[in-house]
């Protein structure tokens, strides 16, 4: 395999090189936690990144260098070498990197100031250049059957990875299996390898935006031993390792790495309604005013409206930035009426224009599509026909789409975009790009094509309001969405197992640095919740910021609050609970900000000491003060808790009655409410009953 030897070592970057196979390794030391491993036969990766954008750093369209070090604080750190094998050492990590061949282990500090181990690389071949010039672009590290593998963004399935295989690709999964459906919508090469033996966490990111797949030991050969892998279409490994020793220390320097999460307007956490039956209708927009009486009547307080496609079609097709004007005869007027009732109304739209699109020779003119091999506009299939995607490394096609948000959105009061349907499904592997002027194939940008669509998006609402901060959500995306956008789990399927287990997904997000998202509430597709679920559904989506009823039901109903007279009340009630831990809730969305925190937490990330809090629950935290117990099986009358171990012990929210951490409780369950607890001794800031000033409640 030849020795990887030293070319030059300044500026905390040190680049080898193994002349035998013309291969580049560059380590670069960016902080005490953070260290990045570049991999590739050229010198210099020419692409650049857009997911490596630490805390405010400015991330323009055409993306930063992959070398750029300016947003670093490059740390002193000892070096040291011998004839086999280079030693790096930081505050934080300490990395040994073999020479012959390439191998390298990483080890962290423990409290007593020595080094463990904590990730190795497998040590029969972890690299292309270890098996054959064939083999995909690889990275393979021992796994040890003790670890617990947490992150991988939005994927399905219980919150420990291990033993499964992933695969990083952005499709529309309408009505997925919340359990087993891979892939989803969203793409973050991220995760955090937790070590319960020596209780060590650290965290490895692959910044690469190709198809590519992550296996945690569902694959098994006996050449090799237990490991894990990485593999890529991409020509080349470009990955950080990021340091605990915790899993919240990992979890937040990832967050810090990709972008400070956005802040959003506080009405963004109060009920939004939506469905897409409205628009589908002929009487839509009677329909949506109808909407408001009724939440009016029922005294529910709504703040927001997601306005489904229809409001652009043409014979049942979804044509966007085009109105519908039998549908709304006067979008200016409805987008004010809402705005007048204090309701923002937040339209979809989408990256693709089908062939009879009214605006289609608009782009055409100036060449705004994603190609094929020949250079022609490449036709794909998109929801119910065929069309092009607009591409978003041309400088022309982002013009053009901040014009249509501004003339067909905005100047008609609507002052918010819904990013949907952009997960850019090409499958054409020769498919081209403008690439801001430099070319190039569509698949090294698929993950970041959605990012660059809602930078364009938030810029021309920005520019709109400055005032404000701009809402703006989106179905896709890749690491260091959050920066831009609120998000939430796609299009998921009515059932008590999608409720389960879309709880678990929320989660991964919370661990990979997407911190403002929910879920459709109800279920977006499949068949009618009963009353049971849909109260039971909406009674967990209150602790999430992003509380929104959506539907796309089988029998064309649509899935309201008050859908069902027999637990009106109930609903009602949750809703307002969700009103009134609106200041709390609020206060997390900016802690996000401030300070890289997830807002929805696993109960291991306040506990971590506790091994209990590992355990697969169906519990999670609501920032660090409130444990939420929600009830996801038919019929449940009785719920097992188990109560971290908080030194002050725990509140139940609604009794008042105190139970000690660390024990195991059960409780009766009604129809009322849900369980949650809250650590004994905080104060809560929640809104006061008839939700008109904030007041400050302790438990």
């Amino acid at each position: 395999m030849g020795n990887f030897n030293m070319l030059t070592h300044e500026s905390n970057q040190i680049m080898l090189y193994n002349q035998d196979q013309a291969i580049y390794a560059q380590i670069r030391v960016l902080e005490s936690s953070i260290i990045n491993v570049k991999i590739s036969d050229k010198k210099e990766i020419e692409l650049p990144t857009w997911t490596i954008t630490p805390a405010d750093t400015e991330l323009p369209y055409e993306g930063v260098s992959r070398n750029n070090l300016k947003p670093f604080s490059l740390p002193e750190y000892k070096f040291s070498e011998s004839d086999e094998a280079i030693t790096i050492t930081t505050a934080d990590l300490k990395l040994d990197i073999q020479k012959e061949g390439l191998y390298l282990t990483w080890f962290q500090k423990n409290a007593d100031g020595s080094f463990e181990q904590v990730m190795t690389d497998r040590r029969t071949q972890s690299y292309q250049h270890h098996i054959s010039p064939n083999q995909p672009k690889c990275h393979y590290l021992e796994r040890d059957l003790e670890d617990m593998y947490f992150g991988l963004g939005e994927k399905s399935g219980v919150v420990d990875r291990h033993g499964r295989r992933f695969r990083m690709n952005n499709i529309d999964a309408m009505g997925y299996n919340a359990e087993t459906t891979d892939p989803l919508y969203k793409h973050i090469p991220f995760y955090i390898t937790y070590k319960p033996n020596i209780r060590q966490s650290i965290g490895i990111f692959y910044d690469d935006y190709q198809n590519s797949v992550l296996d945690f030991g569902q694959e098994l050969d006996n050449y090799h031993g237990y490991y894990r892998y990485y593999e890529t279409n991409s020509d080349f490994l470009d990955y950080y390792v990021v340091a605990g020793p915790q899993i919240k220390d990992v979890t937040k320097r990832f967050s810090w790495l990709t972008g400070r999460p956005t802040k959003m307007p506080a009405w963004a956490i109060s009920y939004s309604g939506s469905t897409m039956q409205y628009t589908d209708l002929p009487d839509s927009q009677e329909r949506l005013n109808g909407f408001l009486e009724q939440c009016n009547h029922h005294d529910m307080k709504v703040r927001s409206f997601h306005l489904s496609s229809g409001y652009t079609s043409i014979d049942g097709k979804r044509y966007v930035f085009n109105w519908n004007y039998d549908k709304f005869p006067d979008p200016k007027a409805f987008g004010k009426h809402f705005v007048d009732q204090g309701v923002e109304i937040v339209a979809n739209i989408k990256p693709s224009l089908m062939l009879n699109h009214p605006l289609l020779d608009e782009v055409l003119a100036f060449d705004g599509f994603i190609k094929d091999e020949h250079g022609n506009p490449l036709l794909v299939q998109f929801w119910d026909d065929e069309g092009y995607y607009l591409d978003f490394t041309n400088p022309d096609t982002i013009d053009w789409w901040k014009k249509q948000v501004k003339t067909k959105l905005l100047d008609n009061h609507i002052n918010c975009t819904w990013n949907d349907n952009n997960e850019f499904e090409v499958w054409d592997d020769k498919a081209k790009v403008h690439g801001f002027g430099k070319g190039g194939h569509f698949q090294e940008y698929r993950a970041i094509m959605p990012l660059l669509m809602v930078k364009a998006s938030r810029e021309v609402q920005l520019a709109y309001n400055e005032e404000e901060h701009p809402y703006i959500i989106s179905r896709s995306g890749c690491a260091g969405i959050s920066k831009y956008v609120q998000t939430w789990t796609g299009d998921n399927r009515t059932s008590w197992h999608t409720l389960k287990f879309n709880n678990k997904m929320a989660l991964g997000l919370s661990l990979s640095g997407v911190y403002n998202f929910g879920h459709d509430i109800g279920g977006f597709s499949g068949p009618k919740p009963d009353p049971e679920l849909f109260l039971r559904w909406v009674q967990c989506g209150v602790f999430y910021p992003r509380f929104s009823i959506h539907s796309w039901n089988d029998d064309g109903s649509v899935n309201e609050a008050w859908m069902h007279e027999e637990v009106l009340e109930e609903v009602k009630a949750a809703m307002h609970l969700h009103e009134r831990l609106n200041p709390y809730i609020q206060g997390l969305v900016e802690n996000s900000h401030d300070h890289y925190e997830p807002i929805i937490r696993p109960t291991f990330y306040e506990f971590e000491e506790d091994d209990k809090t590992f355990k697969d629950s169906d519990d999670f935290m609501l920032g660090d003060k409130l444990l939420v117990c929600p009830i996801v099986e038919e019929g449940q009358t009785k719920r097992q808790i188990y109560l971290p171990k908080n030194p002050k012990g725990w509140v139940d929210y609604y009794t008042g009655e105190a139970y000690e951490g660390g024990s195991t409780i059960t409780l009766d369950v009604s129809f009322a409410n849900i369980p949650f607890f809250v650590k004994k001794g905080v104060t809560l800031p929640m809104y006061n009953d008839e939700l008109t000033e904030v007041e400050t409640k302790t438990f």
